[in-house]
């Protein structure tokens, strides 16, 4: 590949919309890689899972997703988040539950992945438990036999609960279907001031509201920013996925300090770099070197373009500082992205695959069909467990409680 700059084909994207610039050095919407209004016969939902880290509080809506959709509830709990509590709050609203505090998790349970090793100790270290919730969650859907799971961060409401079945319904075609994102706008630092100084910003679907089927649970989430639009990448493009229904993201500060934007930076240049070539009609592996070393100078170009639009476009005062202040940190952090540094990634992104793919299966091999909390216990899994109004009777009898 010409190092000088890969000629890209023009991206398949709708024109901005009037008076919303576009910036010439990055692609503002990648909607069109997804099938929307794509017609679904609803499904059965065979259980939420929901990685959580804060307050008890901010369940109460998944407890009652589940119960509407009559499924068991899996809530994966760190921080500010309680196994104990969690099972109580969904005990009161007749909801069957598995509530797993992660720091308890053997860590034979999950393997070790390279694209960790490789981070671990460094400036791109992320330092956080989410890409771990997540893949404990697939462990549990495959080992307990579930077809249809669907993810929901706490901080996300689903104002139409059907909206799910329609959702597990697309999932005999497509790989992942996540709802639309309303709300306050599911994107990075960098991308949220952009569209804030005025840019033509669009969001993506993710785990935020996101169902998968079986065939699904081979892929994993690495930890890293963007772990779920790497979950939805295959070995050269973007698994089939789709979009419906809505869901609405609460409002958080994308501001408040400096180290949210450097800790995003390496996992949003490689997933737009990655995007930027299924865009174009690319496949994943024209990522080389060369191509690396013209897309990080073009990220860079454009972080300096938005520092430019926020000092021209925001009011000045507190708020201002520090959108550029995190920009800035963006900026800092991606002048440390060498381009090896990603095609390296990439190749240890695709061992983990197989890796993951090998724990799965020989996980499902070993454990055979019981109730999930038998196989939970089987496998070594800390957890709390409180029987639903639609757990089977023989289970409620035999497993009527179970905590570590």
């Amino acid at each position: 590949m010409n190092v000088a700059g890969p000629v890209l084909a023009p991206a398949r994207v709708a024109p901005a919309p009037v008076g919303r610039p576009r910036s010439a050095n990055h692609h503002g919407s990648h909607r069109h890689l997804l099938t929307k209004d794509a017609f679904a016969v609803p499904a059965e939902v065979n259980a939420i899972i929901v990685p959580t880290a804060r307050p008890t509080r901010y369940l109460e809506h998944v407890v009652a997703l589940a119960g509407h959709h009559r499924c068991t509830l899996v809530v994966l709990c760190s921080h500010h988040a309680s196994a104990v509590a969690a099972t109580a709050l969904a005990e009161r609203g007749g909801v069957e539950v598995v509530a797993i505090d992660v720091a308890d998790v053997p860590r034979r349970l999950l393997p070790q992945f390279e694209t960790t090793a490789m981070l671990r100790g460094g400036r791109f270290d992320r330092r956080t438990d989410t890409s771990l919730k997540r893949n404990l969650g697939l462990l549990v859907a495959a080992v307990s036999g579930w077809e249809r799971v669907v993810y929901v961060d706490d901080d996300v409401v689903i104002p139409r609960p059907d909206d799910l079945g329609t959702a597990v319904g697309l999932l005999d075609t497509f790989t992942g279907v996540g709802l639309s994102v309303g709300g306050y706008p599911d994107n990075s630092v960098v991308c949220h001031a952009y569209r804030e100084a005025g840019g033509d910003q669009d969001t993506f679907i993710g785990t935020g509201a996101l169902a998968v089927g079986r065939e699904s649970f081979a892929s994993f989430f690495p930890n890293i920013y963007n772990e779920d639009w790497f979950f939805l990448l295959g070995e050269t493009g973007l698994a089939p996925s789709a979009v419906t229904g809505q869901a609405l993201q609460k409002p958080y500060d994308p501001y408040r300090d400096t180290m949210r934007a450097r800790t995003e930076e390496l996992g949003d240049c490689l997933a737009e770099g990655l995007f930027g070539l299924l865009d174009a009609g690319r496949g994943l592996t024209e990522a080389d070197a060369g191509y690396w070393r013209w897309f990080l100078g073009r990220r860079r170009r454009f972080i300096e373009e938005v520092i430019g639009m926020v000092v021209d476009t925001q009011p000045d005062g507190p708020a201002k500082d520090r959108m550029i202040a995190a920009l800035k940190a963006a900026g800092g952090r991606n002048r440390l992205i060498e381009p090896q540094l990603c095609v390296d990634y990439l190749t240890a992104w695709r061992a983990d695959r197989e890796v993951w793919r090998d724990h799965v299966e020989d996980a499902c091999r070993s454990h055979g069909d019981r109730p999930v909390p038998a196989l939970l216990t089987e496998l070594g899994l800390p957890h709390h467990y409180r029987p639903g109004a639609t757990t089977a009777p023989e289970t409620r009898a035999r497993y009527p409680v179970v905590a570590p």
